[in-house]
């Protein structure tokens, strides 16, 4: 399995946003700047993040974009999900029907708990984890997402 752009991309732009949470609002030029993404590009990961309730905005000179709830309360599962869309390892797990040996299918245990695994994962770490990673990294040189 191999990410999309999309998500690496916007976890990178959420932790920005978690990073500066509780200070003054984000603009996309800022945050496109401190993470090398295209503004245009950022536009529309921010929206989808906007959209799902996890990101707000502010208008005005001084406005840009915050997280709309606290880090600790964004499980990346949340943000995943939203700029991933459904993560399923094999059709027959969204949809039984598929396949008719869906009942006894010994692959098909194994598909269900890598999907377990990585939502077990996701689920664990909140976006207040994340940023103390990140500093933590900073302080050792060793910062990658």
């Amino acid at each position: 399995m191999k990410l999309s752009s999309r998500t690496r991309y916007g976890m990178r732009a959420i932790l920005e946003l978690a990073l500066e949470y509780g200070k003054a609002p984000l603009q996309i030029k800022t945050i496109a700047e401190r993470e090398d993404i295209s503004n245009k590009y950022l536009e529309q990961l921010i929206a989808m993040l906007k959209a799902s309730g996890l990101v707000r905005s502010i208008r005005g000179p001084r406005g840009g974009y915050l997280l709309a709830k606290p880090p600790s309360e964004i499980q990346l599962k949340d943000v995943f999900l939203t700029l991933e869309g459904p993560m399923v390892p094999a059709e027959c797990l969204e949809h039984p029907e598929y396949c008719p040996r869906c009942t006894d299918c010994a692959t098909r245990q194994i598909w269900q708990e890598l999907q377990n695994a990585i939502f077990g994962v996701l689920e664990s770490v909140t976006l207040a984890d994340l940023v103390e990673r990140s500093l933590r990294s900073k302080k050792t040189g060793n910062y990658h997402i």
